[in-house]
């Protein structure tokens, strides 16, 4: 069972990863704080979550309209065309030590035929704020056999993570997730209107005033979505499924803290592990050449 952390990784904006344990913050060097991205995202986030059970509202009809959309299977995003690069072990990363084995392996989040590398994530995390441009850089430097999902986490109920993996998943049933996916992220942490936390981050708020579905609908219409729909899809038993796989996904792929890398459902690594923010990116790129040589 994902145990859950409180206050701490919300209100420390500094800490390298929001963790789903009561462990204190690991004591290894941390990456430097990314800047606040600004330009739209390469790709959308994709959805998993936490044991935690989501918290949102009992599922209620969807339109038949709205339905018959939220069927559709997840889509990876596509991978630019990077140059692949040769697997070479020169031993500078070691299984255990910068990255983890998954025993046994796990389903892929979606049902491409290509390398996935998929990032576990929520808008409510600060480390995966922070991360984000690096995110959108490792989009960009993957190779053409390699596609991008993205995973919701849901552990911490009390900073609203259950609402936002909710949302996130219902906006890419609509197809606005990744169009709106930097504004979510801003919607969070710049102009608060999605924000845990009271104004001027004096702790976090009671639970019958953080933000709803209804203020997540009000960020995707600006990109597109309909309130109402977006509200109906969002209780729908369609959604109510994505959640619960989502969640047993981010527990069986032994998900400790966000951001988390994923490679093809095998591998998991952190910036943390790996080093930092670039040597995230350099072995998520590595393990995807080990993927691709059959390694």
């Amino acid at each position: 069972m994902l145990k859950r952390l409180s206050f701490l990784c919300a209100a420390l904006l500094a800490i390298s990863a929001c963790s789903n344990n009561n462990d204190n913050a690991s004591t290894a060097p941390q990456p430097a704080p990314a800047p606040a991205a600004t330009a739209p995202a390469a790709q959308p986030p994709a959805a998993s979550t936490a044991a935690a059970p989501a918290t949102a509202s009992t599922a209620a009809p969807a339109t038949p309209a709205a339905a018959s959309t939220a069927d559709q299977a997840p889509t990876p995003a596509p991978a630019p065309a990077a140059p692949a690069t040769p697997f070479v072990d020169d031993g500078k990363w070691v299984e255990g030590k910068q990255y983890v084995r998954i025993e046994p392996a796990q389903p892929k989040l979606t049902s491409t035929d290509k390398i996935e590398v998929v990032e576990v994530f929520s808008y409510g995390c600060p480390a995966c704020n922070q991360f984000h441009p690096t995110m959108n850089k490792l989009v960009q430097e993957l190779p053409g056999d390699a596609v991008v999902a993205y995973l919701p986490a849901a552990f911490m109920p009390q900073e609203n993570w259950p609402m936002l993996q909710r949302a996130f998943l219902t906006a890419q049933a609509l197809g606005v997730a990744d169009k709106a996916n930097d504004a979510m992220y801003d919607a969070v942490w710049k102009t608060n209107e999605l924000s845990a936390l009271k104004p001027g981050g004096a702790g976090l708020k009671p639970a019958s005033a953080l933000p709803t579905l209804d203020d997540a609908a009000k960020v995707y219409a600006k990109y597109g979505a309909d309130p109402k729909e977006f509200v109906a899809v969002a209780n729908s038993f369609t959604i109510n499924t994505k959640v619960k796989r989502s969640d047993e996904l981010v527990k069986n792929y032994g998900i400790e803290e966000t951001p988390t890398i994923v490679i093809n459902g095998k591998y998991r690594l952190t910036p943390r592990s790996a080093g930092g923010y670039d040597q995230a990116v350099e072995l998520a790129k590595w393990l995807v050449s080990k993927e691709a040589a059959g390694k």
